[in-house]
């Protein structure tokens, strides 16, 4: 990690949000750590990709035919030469120097294969609430680790070793909308990287007036049970697909989620690895903070 260059990168994916990425780039290019970064653009229909050429030039967008999803953060690892890769969305950024003390944490502990950051929200700053959750981590803390070992955090706020999450694959291909990054974490856990939950790391999030989506929240409940179907026991997939069945009768949202989850379920079954017998058990811990952290 000595070689000359930014340690980190940042790759940020984006689709039809050309105003706020703007905003986004306007806080990542101004970053003391100057850090390279890459724009995935997923197919974008406005003026994105000729607003980045004209107003921040430094910056590399890799423009793709349509939308990748969550898919475009692998294509922008890909891409990007930095040992370590921090995530964006458009309509987040870094904190200054939170890059550089990244890298720090990083190097100084080889098995660490992803980093969560805390996250401020709008301009309040905020805590996100999984900040809480995941200082609170069950899953403990190992002595070469910086921090409570995590299976999950928030890709806006994580900082991955660029081999590591090379070395497993990624985002998965079918896990799109929602679970993504409990899956990765599962997958990195899998092969022996540490994760941690590092607050000292700080990344905001500005998020735009929350809206109801109906058709979003069903690709997140369909890709959230996809996961459990690939990594968790069998018995707790049913368990789980049988929960939403009896949701479906009187539910469209839950109907449309069990609809896409049914229709993929063969190539799921066909691409299902399930955890070590360690790194189930600590999921099982987790999955028990959520039940005890779930409104009553």
């Amino acid at each position: 990690m000595n070689a000359p260059g930014p340690s980190v990168g940042v790759v940020l994916a984006t689709r039809d949000r050309a105003e706020g990425l703007a905003t986004a780039l306007e806080h990542l290019t101004a970053l003391p750590e100057r850090p390279p970064v890459v724009v995935v653009d997923n197919g974008s229909t406005d003026h994105t990709r000729a607003m980045v050429a004209e107003r921040f030039p430094q910056v590399r967008v890799l423009a793709q035919g349509a939308n990748r999803g969550t898919l475009a953060r692998n294509d922008g690892v890909r891409a990007i030469g930095t040992p370590y890769v921090a995530f964006s969305d458009d309509d987040s950024w870094w904190r200054p120097g939170a890059l550089a003390r990244a890298a720090t944490l990083l190097n100084g502990h080889p098995r660490l294969g992803l980093l969560a950051a805390q996250v401020r929200v709008g301009p309040a700053e905020r805590p996100d609430p999984l900040n809480a959750a995941l200082a609170a981590s069950p899953v403990g803390r190992a002595e070469d680790l910086p921090g409570h070992e995590v299976f999950g955090f928030l890709a806006r706020g994580a900082v991955v070793r660029r081999d590591a999450f090379l070395e497993v694959g990624g985002f998965h291909p079918l896990v799109l909308s929602g679970g993504e990054e409990t899956l990765l974490a599962y997958d990195l856990a899998a092969m022996g990287w540490g994760l941690s939950y590092c607050p000292e790391v700080v990344a905001h999030h500005h998020p735009g007036p929350a809206s109801r989506d109906d058709e979003r929240t069903a690709l997140i409940r369909r890709d959230e049970l996809i996961g459990c179907w690939l990594r968790r026991p069998l018995p707790l997939a049913a368990r789980r697909t049988a929960g939403l069945l009896t949701e479906a009768g009187r539910d469209p949202v839950a109907r449309a989620a069990l609809g896409g989850l049914l229709a993929r379920l063969p190539a799921t079954l066909w691409q299902r690895r399930p955890l070590p017998p360690w790194v189930e058990e600590a999921a099982r811990r987790v999955d028990r903070q959520r039940s005890d952290d779930a409104p009553r």
